[in-house]
This record gives C-alpha cells, structure tokens and sequence, in this order.
C-alpha cells in the first residue's frame, strides 16, 4: 500500500509542473492537428500535437509469489516490441497522454540444475501513462511518465528441468491471464529517435490461488522512432 501510495503521489507532481519556456514551446510537440492561426494580443496561438511511434527492446522479468510452486523470483529475459501514440493533453503545459499495444513476455526462474524451473508469461499490454516533456534543445528531450498497465496473457509454458516435462502456465492451479499495475519510467528524444526504460509493478493476483499473492515485475528497455 505504502509503494502504491508513494507512485500515486509521483504522478500527482509531474501533472503539477509547471510549463517552463522551452524550445518550440506553444508551437506543438509533434505533428500538429489544429495550426496556429495568427496572434491574439501578444500571445501565439499554441495548437496541441500528436506522435506516433514504434518500439522494441528487451524486458527483465521476475514473478514473486507466497506460493513455492510459482516463485519465480529469478530474472528472465525476454521481447518487448509494439506501437505508441500520443496526444498533446493542453496547450498550456507540454503533458501527453499515451497509449498502444505491445507484445510483451514475462516470467521469471526459480532453483538450478535438475530443481530448475522457468516460467514464461506472454502478454498482449496496453499501457496507459501521462508523459512530461521537458526539452533540454532544440531537437532533444527528456520525457518522465507514469501510469498504468493491463495486459492479457497469450501464451506461456512452465518448464520443469528436473522431470524434463513442459505444460501451459495457464493450466487449472497456476497462473491467471490476465495482470495490471502500475508503470513508471522515463524517455529521452532526440529528433525521431527514442530510447527509454520503465518498470512494470504488478498488482493484480497473477496466481490462481486466492490464499498465496503472485505479483509480476518486469524492467523494460526500450529503442524506437517517432513520427
């Protein structure tokens, strides 16, 4: 509750930071959906913007559980690759809201040698975050965002070295298919290049007993364009 409480509390204060004159402030962060159409008074007219992008990486994954069965506090690798699209939230401060959809596999390992166990968690993701973005010159930013996630499991196998046997992660005493939580992280753009990493914080009860929590955690780091 505490963790809960403390990113809640992070995404309050980036909605509340102020508009700071930046490079190319008032005249959109993207491309631009309603054109400045001349001046009122002193001021510009700004118009709001949008941005598409594209995304791989790679994620660092683990699943923490009461349950022995499905702890799989060990770090497992895996793919991160989808879309983004955003919109400018106002034209007073540069705020976006974000979303898509991504491909992202998740799991985590537990034991070694024959007591070895992997857990592979795939998911269909949408996030949902509010960005910030502070440009540092005229053609780079800085972009620190949180928000939230749902996903749905797609596929996924648990794979038991010691009996050399394989089976789905969604079998009847495992895992559920669906996860949410929260997400937090940061981006840097430079022109139509884009690099960021995040944590995924998962809160929904992944695990099918009700009596034993199972929560995912995953470190993405992610590369891709905007446009």
């Amino acid at each position: 509750m505490k963790r809960t409480l403390l990113l809640l509390s992070l995404l309050c204060v980036l909605l509340a930071m102020p508009a700071e004159a930046q490079p190319g402030y008032g005249f959109g962060y993207g491309r631009p959906r309603v054109q400045t159409v001349g001046r009122h008074g002193n001021e510009y007219v700004a118009w709001h913007s949008y941005y598409f992008g594209l995304r791989v990486g790679l994620n660092a994954s683990h699943v923490a559980s009461d349950s022995p069965i499905l702890d799989g506090s060990g770090v497992k690798s895996g793919l991160n690759l989808g879309f983004a699209a955003g919109t400018q939230l106002t034209y007073r401060a540069p705020l976006f809201l974000e979303s898509g959809l991504y491909y992202s596999q998740k799991g985590g390992k537990s034991g070694s040698g024959n007591n070895k166990f992997t857990y592979s968690l795939n998911y269909l993701e949408v996030p949902l975050i509010i960005k910030y973005k502070h440009f540092v010159g005229n053609q780079t930013s800085v972009q620190p965002y949180a928000g939230c996630y749902l996903a749905l499991g797609t596929d996924g196998e648990i794979k038991n070295y010691g009996s050399r046997t394989a089976f789905s992660s969604y079998e009847d005493g495992y895992f559920k298919r669906f996860d949410g939580g929260l997400k937090i992280g940061c981006g840097v753009g430079f022109n139509m290049l884009y690099v960021d990493a995040s944590y995924d914080i998962g809160l929904a009860n992944v695990g099918q007993d009700t009596f034993d929590d199972t929560h995912t955690g995953c470190f993405t780091l992610n590369i891709g364009v905007n446009f």
